[in-house]
Parts: C-alpha cells; structure tokens; sequence
C-alpha cells in the first residue's frame, strides 16, 4: 500500500499497509476472492513481484506498517473516524454497522482500532502471508469477529457482491497500475451493500502527475489523478477531506468517500 510516504527533500521511510500475491484463503471455509470473472493473475508483472519483495522484509509491527512512524497511527485513526462518522446510520446516514472490508490490511492496524469498534464483523485482505498469518494474534480477543483473511493482491482480488457496508482502502492503491485499480474500484462497487460506502484514504503529490517510488514499488497520484480514475469506474465522490495533523514532512494524505 502506498502509505505515509515522506516528501523527496526528507528522509526516505515509506508508511503503508499492504497488498500483492496469489490468493490464499486463511481462517475461512470459502475463499470469497475467486468467481468466473476474476481478473487474469498478473502477480507475476515485476511492479507487483517488487512490492511483494519490500514488503516482505517489513516486520510485522505497527511500526514496520507505518514505515516507522507508529506515532501517527492514533492521529490517523481518529481522522478516519471523524470522516466515516457522518455517514453511518447512526449518526443518520446510510451506511449500516454490520460488515466492513480492510483492504491492505497488514497486520490488522486499521481493523482492529478503526473498524471492529464500529462494525460487527470484518473481512481483510492483504498479499503478505507472513502479515495473515501475524494478524490475529495482533487483533486480539476481538479476532473471532474477523470472518475471512483473505491473503491477495488486490489486482486479483474480486469480493463477493453486495456484501459490505464499508470497503476501507488506506496506503495500498499506490501499488495497482492504473487499469488494475480501475478494475479494483469496479469490483468494489459491485461488492457493496445497499447504501454502503467505498473508503479511499491515500498519500497525494500537489501537482503534476503521479510519482513512482521503487523503494517500495508504489505510485503517489495526484488528487485528480485518483478522481479520473473513480470516475473511470463510474464511482461517485461523495465527500474529500485532508487528513489533519500529520508531520510536514510527509505527503498530504487525502480521505474519499464512494459510492
């Protein structure tokens, strides 16, 4: 996932949580990623077999998801609650606090502070086994409420339809080519319940066009850029806000709701 990554003029730590790899289902009895219209596996493109590579050397501690700025994870959180608030039911919104999908999930960071206190049950995906396999233990007594650990790129990944309330992408998107994340978003949409919501919550560049960084084998795209590509799989912005409080030094980071 293409996270908190620092500006040029800085140190170059990269912030993320995740996404790249063949599928494997783990605690689950079905595997929901696969259908007759999956996407043709493309985890062998070396832009993907690169970022399943850095990943891979990332240790499995919050601090290795934010590329070693954990300190900002309670700070990101709250903004993210402050932008999905709005839109529940229970602030009078549309989206029911029934089933969420993490994608990139790593090893549970967002799942576990962000979405298992507002939903009854989560989904993760994330291409990293050794993060799979490391995420219960992390998530804790709140684990059996996880139902599925889907471990996949998200290139490949096709959740069932109209399944969840809310699909949260955070520091993972950076990793898909265009065309993959058109059809990620694609696949998404489809995958939402009545009134649910798609999350994007994204590193930017201010201007010009998207920045590749083969440190960790991730694009950070422009604010329009990731709009073209919204609109291109016929999504709807319903809201964009900036992530308030971070380091100067990193990118401005940008929250989207979809629909």
């Amino acid at each position: 996932m293409a996270d908190e990554r620092v500006r040029d003029d800085v140190p170059t730590d990269s912030i993320q949580d995740k996404s790249y790899g063949d599928d494997v289902l783990l605690d689950s009895s079905q595997d929901k990623s696969r259908g007759d219209d999956v996407p043709m596996d493309s985890s062998q493109d070396k832009l993907y077999m690169d970022a399943q590579k850095y990943w891979a050397a990332v240790s499995p501690t919050i601090d290795g998801m934010l590329g070693g700025f954990g300190n900002i994870s309670p700070t990101d959180i709250n903004g993210s609650k402050a932008f999905l608030r709005p839109f529940l039911k229970s602030s009078g919104g549309s989206v029911a606090s029934t089933y969420a999908l993490d994608c990139g999930a790593g090893i549970g960071r967002i799942t576990k502070r962000l979405l298992l206190p507002i939903f009854n049950k989560v989904d993760m995906v994330e291409q990293d086994k050794h993060f799979c396999d490391t995420a219960r233990e992390f998530i804790g007594s709140e684990s059996g409420r996880v139902i599925n650990i889907f471990c996949s790129g998200l290139q490949n990944f096709k959740p069932s339809k109209k399944t969840y309330d809310v699909i949260w992408c955070q520091w993972v998107l950076g990793h898909l080519k265009d065309d993959d994340l058109i059809g990620f978003f694609s696949r998404c949409q489809q995958a939402l319940c009545p009134g649910g919501i798609i999350v994007v919550k994204e590193n930017t560049v201010a201007v010009g066009t998207k920045a590749f960084d083969d440190t960790d084998s991730s694009y950070t795209r422009t604010k329009d850029e990731l709009k073209t590509l919204m609109m291109k799989a016929d999504l709807k912005v319903l809201s964009i806000q900036k992530q308030k409080d971070f380091p100067k030094s990193l990118y401005p980071v940008y929250m989207f709701a979809l629909r």
